[in-house]
Order: C-alpha cells, then structure tokens, then sequence
C-alpha cells in the first residue's frame, strides 16, 4: 500500500492525498456521528488524474470508494480500513452554462446549492433539490438518482441529467457528455452511472439541464384531519394547478409536532392537533395571476376538507414553511438512536400501510417504539423514521422486516430516492426480480471484473 500510495501522491500531489489523522477526523456522514475509515482519501483535481490513479488501483486490485457530500443515508460510502476512499472535492468547477439551450457543464464535486445558484444568476433553475441542497454534491445526486422536493414536476436527477463523464475501475474515460435533448443513438451509456451508486463508474462531470426559472412561485401550508382529505387535495391541487403544481409534501401530525411544536426551533405557522400537514407550492410565469389562482384554489379546499391553512405572503415565510419540512438533523437528534428508511408506493396505499405499520410496530416493539412519517407523497415516496430502546442488530432486523415486507401487497420499493448502499442490499429481491439482480450483476462483472469498485454495496 505504501507504494501505491507514493505513486499516486505523484499524480495528485500533495493537496490530493490524505493519510492518517486527516482521514481518520473526518466525519463520514451529514450527523458528524462516524468518522472515515479508508487507509486514505484521494482528491483528484481532474478527471485524468482519477483515471490514472484508478489505472493504478486496478493493477494493484485496490478497492476504492467514492464519496459525496456524505449526504447518502444507506452507507454507500462507508469505507474499511484497508480500502482508498475518492472525493472529487476538488472537482467543483461550473465549466459552462447556455442559456439559450438552457445547460450547465459541471465537476461532479460542485453542491447542488452553487449549482442552484449559478443557474439562478442566469436566469434559470436546476429544478432537483433536497434539504441537503449545501453539502450534496452533483456527483452523489447522480449515483442515487436522488430525487427531493419537487419530483412531482421536474421528476428524479435522472430527469435533469443529459450527459456524463465517468471514470470506470481500469482507469478508461468515458466521455458521454451530450448536451442534446433528443439523440437517439443507439445505447444512452450515461444511464450505466445513473442511480447505480458508483458500482460501475465514478462520475466526473456532466451536462445538466436547466428550466426556465419561474416567474411566480406561492407556497401554503394546510391541515387536514384524514388521510383520505390529504388524497382529495392532491387530485383538487393537481387539476387546478395543472403543470404549474411543483411541490406536494405531506407531515404526519408525528413529524409536525415533534419538530414544529416540540422542538422550540421553529415558529409554527399552524397549531398542532390535526392529523396531517401538506405543503403545496406553486410555480408559473404571471405573478398577479397565478397568486389568485392559488388563493382560489386554497378556499376551495377550505371547502372540500381542509380544516385551516395558510399562505406565505413572502419569500421568507414560504422559506420559513419549508424550513419546517427541512429540519431532518433535529428530528435525527431528537430521535437518536434513530432508523430512517425511505420507501414508495402507491399514494392510494399509504394510509393503510402506515396504520398497519404502526400496529405492527407496537405489536412487535412495545409502544416504547416512536414513529414519524413523512414524505414527498405526490411521487409516493414516504419517509419513516424510527427510535426504539434498546437498539440492537436484532431490533433493526425486525424493523426492516415490518417496513420492508409491508410494501410487497402493494408492489412498492424499498428505496425510493437513497439508494441501496449496504443497509438495503439484503432486501433488494422484494423490489427487483431475480432476472433483473442476474442482469445487473452481469453488468457488474463486465465493468468491474475484479470488483474494485464501491465492494459490497447494492449488489453485496
């Protein structure tokens, strides 16, 4: 290892290495709660000095593990002691934006935040957000084909992603870097870096795309005292709003009260009791006009089911909404020891599945166990969060189990927007097909026959 790693330092140089206390006081997660334990961390500056370290790694059949933003939730970037971790936090240049085909080239180290910004000062928007938005970087959106707050619109990273640069384990480029809406010539490689959690490739650059940035955006929270109320809404909201509906995000009364109630962080803009929360945000391009329909739109539902609600009337109190929304790190203090797993189905489903988690829960756990539910709900992704004492292996096996098996009447995924990493891979089968998990460790073996790449997550 000591001459792999002298060899790589006269790559990277000396800003690109990191050994010893450097690595081991790194945090390895967005909690600061583990730290990194690869043998060392390289920081290539340029996509060909990864392909020569990686040129490297593979002759000596050194495993490597690319890192983000330490964002992910399923430990796909947790490393051991004996591998090389790979982060791209040099890599955060906004190369080019095109405003006239609405593009943006990038390193896969720039935060989804800057990458926000930049096209905002362009007059656009990069329409994939999540409340990590500072720390996330576009490299580790690309590997989860994350999703976020407004994939009822703008859909999952996938959506915004038209061409790739990657690097594979023997050290080839792959420079896919389209930035065509429509080519349809023959294989779209870029999809084998897509969601596939940096098993096949480790992402460089790319070529995102942009929208045209909105002209009017309003935001209201409601509450509602059934499930079936938050359904009606839903349907209500999307055939009046039509495609200007952005956002639909729904807390159970568990998560609005723990955080906008309990928590003392926020001030709420709704009182507790009821049921569910729903955030609705609406984006068009005639300010005056788009605010009226909204405000109609919200007394009909004031109407239909909606028992109180209210309407940012500026930018700050819709970011003071959201921040509500946003605030996962108290919630994970507060519930600490916590489980957080992110799962879909079908919205029709929801209200049934979560009642009978819950009953599954304190039928296994005791009512000791604590449960809060929320989730992005417009695309049928429901997170839920956890704590039960005493914690233990065992105790997160059932857990898993409950959550897990629940979704297979109801043809649900295990993950919707985090991934597999390793805490999913287990359970993979009761969302993938044994003829698709046979297919994929085909590609695997083709990309990475000696399984350099990111060991041991997704596949296992």
């Amino acid at each position: 290892m000591t001459d792999l790693l002298d060899r790589i330092a006269a790559i990277v140089g000396s800003q690109g290495l990191l050994t010893g206390e450097d690595v081991s006081s790194r945090s390895a997660d967005a909690m600061g709660v583990s730290m990194v334990e690869a043998h060392a961390i390289v920081r290539p500056a340029t996509t060909t000095e990864l392909s020569e370290v990686m040129k490297l790694c593979h002759a000596a059949g050194q495993k490597v593990v690319p890192a983000g933003g330490y964002t992910g939730l399923v430990h796909g970037s947790t490393c051991t002691p004996d591998e090389i971790q790979i982060s791209l936090e040099r890599m955060r240049t906004i190369e080019a934006i095109d405003p006239i085909g609405r593009t943006m080239t990038v390193q896969a180290g720039c935060a989804v935040q800057s990458v926000q910004e930049a096209a905002s000062e362009a007059g656009l928007k990069f329409a994939v957000d999540w409340g990590a938005r500072g720390t996330a970087t576009i490299g580790g959106g690309i590997s989860t084909n994350a999703g976020g707050n407004a994939v009822i619109r703008y859909g999952m990273m996938r959506d915004s992603v038209l061409g790739i640069e990657a690097v594979l384990a023997d050290g080839t480029i792959i420079s896919a870097m389209n930035v065509l809406l429509k080519n349809n010539a023959a294989y779209d490689v870029k999809q084998l870096f897509i969601g596939t959690e940096g098993t096949l490739g480790i992402v460089t650059r790319a070529v995102l795309k942009l929208q045209p940035a909105p002209l009017s955006t309003s935001t209201a929270l409601l509450a509602l005292d059934s499930f079936d109320a938050v359904q009606a809404l839903f349907v209500h909201a999307g055939k009046r709003l039509g495609a200007m509906l952005t956002s639909f995000e729904v807390m159970w009364h568990s998560f609005y009260d723990e955080i906008a109630i309990q928590s003392g962080n926020h001030v709420p803009p709704l009182p507790g009791g009821h049921g569910y929360y729903v955030i609705v945000e609406a984006s068009g391009t005639d300010q005056e006009r788009d605010a009226e329909l909204f405000e109609t739109v919200l007394g009909e539902a004031l109407e239909q089911g909606a028992v109180d609600a209210v309407i940012a009337s500026s930018k700050a109190q819709a970011e003071q909404i959201w921040a509500i929304r946003d605030d996962v790190r108290t919630l994970a203090l507060r519930l600490m020891p916590m489980m957080s797993l992110d799962v879909s189905l079908p919205i029709i489903a929801m209200d049934g599945y979560v009642q009978k988690l819950e009953a599954d829960m304190r039928s296994e756990l005791g009512d000791g166990v604590k449960l809060v539910v929320f989730g992005h709900i417009g695309d049928g992704n429901l997170h839920i969060v956890l704590r039960t004492e005493p914690y233990t292996p065992e105790t997160k096996y059932q857990i898993e189990q409950i959550v897990y098996n629940g979704l297979v009447p109801h043809g649900g995924s295990i993950s919707a927007e985090h991934g597999i990493g390793l805490d999913k891979r287990g359970w993979l089968h009761i969302t993938r097909s044994p003829a698709e998990i046979a297919l994929m460790r085909t590609i695997k073996a083709a990309m990475d026959p000696t399984n350099i790449l990111n060991p041991g997550k997704v596949l296992g």
